[in-house]
């Protein structure tokens, strides 16, 4: 399997599929899964042609379990390591939830010049937590919640939050796949707890507003209106209006996971918006 070592001494873990001459398409995983949560779209975008490059964040997946650096700074300079590393130009970039935060950070922090275009799927930008300026926001308690949960019991807080909310299983009606939820539960045990840990006041306190602002690029904002983890009015909807170049595209009744659910028109998406 590849992996890249980092400036110190962490592992990497990625995928490259596909063509190695196509056009490059990378993507983010949300919290606290691996690059195995996009298996989807990179096998459909590989089997037409294009070149798919997936990370495991560190403490995530197989990468390395590193007690410090679980942030959004250290995360788009290890991203920025990858791209140098394996030469990735005039890519488009694709991230879930807190992917799309990192997606979002990367371009803000390290610019544009080796990507076109990118997408934000049920992406956690601008800003998630509720503060004084920010009043669609969750309130901060919601996210304590999850920490308690982590030190109570985390392998049943990963057993309900795919049950649930995550892929909108908890709705009436809702067709529950369990291979989706043990692959999730699998996916977020075999993060490490201390990244996980951490990783809930990077995606919800980190506060994207200046780097949406800095994205000169076409950036497609893929939203559910039912996501119960990232809601639209708070996310894609205020994200869409601070990016230059942003067009949102509404899923009806989509959960957090449009991705994972909504497979074939999420995949049909990135296809039309990479092909333009």
């Amino acid at each position: 399997m590849p992996y890249l070592k980092l400036r110190d001494g962490a592992e990497l873990f990625y995928k490259d599929w596909g063509t190695p001459s196509g056009q490059i398409v990378t993507f983010s995983h949300g919290w606290p899964l691996s690059s195995d949560n996009w298996e989807n779209q990179m096998v459909f975008l590989a089997d037409r042609g294009y070149r798919v490059i997936a990370h495991d964040r560190r403490g995530h997946g197989r990468s390395t379990q590193t007690w410090d650096g679980n942030n959004m700074d250290t995360f788009v300079d290890d991203l920025q390591e990858l791209f140098e590393y394996l030469n990735v130009r005039d890519a488009v970039m694709v991230g879930h939830s807190h992917g799309g935060g990192e997606v979002t950070h990367f371009l803000g922090k390290h610019g544009t010049s080796r990507v076109r275009k990118a997408v934000l799927v049920g992406a956690v930008p601008p800003l998630m937590v509720k503060t004084s300026k920010n009043a669609e926001g969750t309130d901060l308690s919601v996210f304590d919640s999850f920490r308690q949960a982590m030190h109570n019991d985390r392998a049943q807080f990963f057993l309900d939050v795919p049950s649930g909310p995550f892929f909108g299983f908890n709705r009436p009606n809702a067709k529950k796949s369990e291979g989706l939820i043990r692959s999730w539960y699998q996916q977020g045990m075999n993060t490490s707890f201390k990244s996980a840990y951490d990783c809930i006041k990077d995606f919800s306190e980190t506060d994207f507003t200046e780097d949406l602002k800095k994205i000169k690029i076409p950036v497609l904002v893929l939203h559910g209106d039912d996501d119960q983890v990232v809601p639209l009015q708070a996310a894609g909807a205020k994200s869409v209006k601070l990016l230059p170049q942003g067009k949102l595209k509404i899923y009806p009744g989509g959960s957090h996971a449009i991705h994972n659910i909504n497979i074939d028109e999420v995949n049909n998406d990135l296809l039309e918006f990479i092909r333009v």
